[in-house]
């Protein structure tokens, strides 16, 4: 039996994308696609794919969710003690990411990586559910575990211990930012001839747009 995949491509035919059609600034046209993307329903448009650099120059990437954004970056939290979190101690820097399919669209963002303040990933974590708050406490996230129950009994634990109390932030918690160099937007077209906008900065740290083949 043949292992290479069957043939299921699509053609892209639901819309262009040009530098005249694009805002100046990248983040804001960050902003337009993602609330397009919000209004046209998509199941969790803030997922996106994270890739590191990990020991020996090796890329690693999983999905995460996006947060926050504003002009100085795209922000995520995550437990600072995963391998992710190794990995951004060692090697500060990012990509980013969405995948819009149902809108034929992606945005790949590169950059640096700084963690946020305490006060912002106090801020963040004292909104989130009390469930996921005892689940950052309970998470070694990444270290290998025995099975499922080692978590259960960590839980009650934890559980037990903040009963009728704030949950405060676990010092190993909290938010990172992806200040980007590069953002490039992809709305895909037919024939495999999509269009690629993207924004790079220069050494005065202006944005600069340049059309990419496909």
């Amino acid at each position: 039996m043949s292992n290479v995949i069957a043939d299921m491509r699509r053609d892209y035919t639901l819309a262009g994308l040009d530098i005249a059609d694009v805002l100046p600034d990248p983040v804001q046209q960050f902003r337009r696609w993602f609330d397009e993307a919000l209004k046209a329903g998509l199941p969790e448009p803030n997922a996106m794919h994270l890739a590191t650099v990990g020991a020996g120059g090796k890329p690693a990437g999983r999905i995460v969710l996006l947060k926050e954004v504003d002009d100085t970056g795209f922000v995520f939290y995550t437990n600072y003690e995963s391998r992710k979190g190794h990995e951004l101690a060692a090697h500060p820097v990012a990509a980013l990411t969405f995948f819009f399919v149902e809108l034929e669209r992606q945005i790949r963002i590169e950059g640096t990586v700084e963690k946020v303040t305490a006060e912002e990933s106090d801020a963040y974590f004292a909104i989130r559910p009390r469930g996921s708050q005892i689940g950052a406490w309970v998470s070694h996230q990444s270290d290998a575990i025995a099975g499922r129950e080692v978590l259960a009994q960590r839980q009650q634990e934890l559980e037990a211990r903040f009963e009728g109390k704030d949950i405060p932030r676990p010092p190993h918690w909290g938010g990172y930012r992806v200040i980007p160099s590069v953002i490039e937007f992809w709305q895909g077209r037919p024939s495999r001839l999509h269009d690629r906008i993207q924004y790079a900065k220069d050494a005065a740290g202006a944005w600069q747009l340049a059309r990419l083949s496909p």
